[in-house]
């Protein structure tokens, strides 16, 4: 699989190219914005993941995940600063599939690669059954199970739940989550109806709504569920 990174620190560049070579993965390796444009207008198609440093010299990987994400829907990570990890919201909005923050242990960057390859290979082959924890989603019958007893939801809420299951271990914002939610009734849903659908599928779910396991909160993200 080939890797697109683009990172302006060339000894940070270097030892992660080594890096993922190491592990198998084909690597492009850009300094910065312009050069990167230009391998995503001639070679995009046969990149399987993108590796972007968010402050560039002449511009921001959110610059480049825009055009990545307008051309295709390739995964992209961001690597980021720490002082930066408020602004990957901003990311995430724009449909980035995780951050790591620097400094990072290459084995977990690695992990975080495959995870989010994984999530794209199963996005690609839909399942009939979908497992989460001790809750089943049969999305032939349209219904919900906890430890093999049906849980009733709502239309909405059964959306919702399905947002979450196709988007296994990826951080959503919930301008993501609203973007893709929509009221059968015909209601505006807003970022307040947003909340009280997240803390009912909470009630319906989780063994203890107050300290959730399935539809966990990332503080000052969004919501993620799954490892």
């Amino acid at each position: 699989m080939k890797v697109l990174l683009v990172e302006d620190d060339k000894t940070i560049a270097s030892g992660l190219q080594y890096s993922l070579e190491q592990d198998q993965f084909q690597t492009v390796l850009c300094h910065d914005v312009q050069a990167a444009k230009k391998v995503l207008e001639e070679d995009l198609a046969s990149i399987s993941l993108c590796l972007f440093d968010l402050s560039l010299p002449d511009g921001s990987g959110y610059d480049l995940c825009k055009m990545v994400k307008e051309r295709s829907d390739k995964p992209v990570i961001f690597l980021t600063a720490i002082d930066d990890e408020v602004n990957v919201v901003m990311g995430l909005d724009m449909g980035a599939d995780d951050y790591i923050t620097k400094p990072f242990r290459i084995r977990e960057l690695l992990s975080r690669i495959k995870s989010v390859l994984r999530r794209y290979n199963n996005q690609a082959q839909p399942k009939t059954v979908i497992d989460i924890h001790d809750i089943k989603i049969n999305t032939l019958e349209g219904k919900v199970y906890k430890r093999d007893e049906e849980i009733l939801v709502t239309a909405l809420e059964y959306r919702l739940l399905l947002i979450f299951a196709n988007h296994i271990g990826q951080i959503l914002s919930r301008n993501q989550l609203l973007e893709q939610i929509w009221d059968v009734a015909g209601d505006f849903v807003n970022d307040n109806t947003l909340t009280v659908y997240i803390k009912r599928l909470r009630e319906k779910l989780e063994d203890n709504p107050q300290a959730p396991t399935i539809i966990k909160t990332v503080r000052g993200l969004g919501y993620k569920v799954g490892d």
